[in-house]
């Protein structure tokens, strides 16, 4: 009776934490909070629920937050496009052909979804080494997993708008295919590093939090 009545218990937690983290991200992504225009990028603090949700209640949980994370970056780039909005929905003509592609979706959802995934898979890995962690501990592993989560949708969302519309890419910037990659590279360090830092400071804070209403 105990166990059915803890059991219940979780389960009603986990399904509380899951409506409130997918209202937090549908907040964030359409009102200003989530994403910031700049000229050629939407930049987002949307990863960070995304993080906080998938070290909280696990990877499949992590890898529904971070697809709607794509379902909203989809939708936003295809109702109020930016310049590179081409990369984030066919709906977006890719500049030099005239007609949107495919490719758009993958890196629209496929480097959200990983973000679900990568800082769990750090942070439990962690955890099975050094079961016995104190709370200051837990935090700087909490940290590190929410910049591995920051990175993983900043590097591979702009390696795969590198790899698969480089030229596009130059023709939209009006720069030599040549430039592409260090341009690339300056909105990884401009954009990215802003992004991991914030993911880093509230992760620890808000998990630690939600690791002890979880076991009361």
């Amino acid at each position: 009776m105990i166990y059915a009545r803890e059991r219940s218990r979780s389960k009603t937690q986990t399904m509380v934490l899951m409506a409130m983290f997918t209202a937090i991200i549908l907040i964030m992504a359409f009102t200003p909070i989530g994403l910031i225009n700049l000229p050629l990028i939407k930049a987002t603090i949307l990863h960070v629920p995304v993080i906080i949700g998938a070290i909280v209640l696990g990877p499949a949980a992590g890898a529904y937050f971070g697809g709607l994370f794509g379902l909203t970056s989809l939708i936003k780039n295809t109702i109020t496009p930016s310049a590179l909005s081409f990369a984030f929905t066919p709906a977006v003509a890719v500049p030099g052909t005239g007609q949107g592609s495919f490719w758009a979706i993958i890196i629209c959802f496929a480097p959200r979804i990983l973000v679900g995934i990568t800082p769990w898979l750090f942070y439990m890995a962690i955890e099975k080494a050094a079961p016995r962690m104190n709370n200051g501990a837990k935090a700087g592993v909490l940290a590190a997993s929410g910049v591995i989560g920051s990175f993983t949708n900043t590097a591979l969302v702009m390696g795969l708008i590198y790899g698969l519309f480089s030229t596009a890419y130059a023709t939209m910037s009006n720069i030599p295919v040549a430039q592409v990659g260090g341009v690339i590279l300056g909105i990884i360090a401009a954009n990215g590093i802003p992004e991991a830092i914030c993911a880093a400071v509230i992760t620890p804070i808000v998990c630690l939090v939600l690791f002890r209403v979880r076991r009361h």
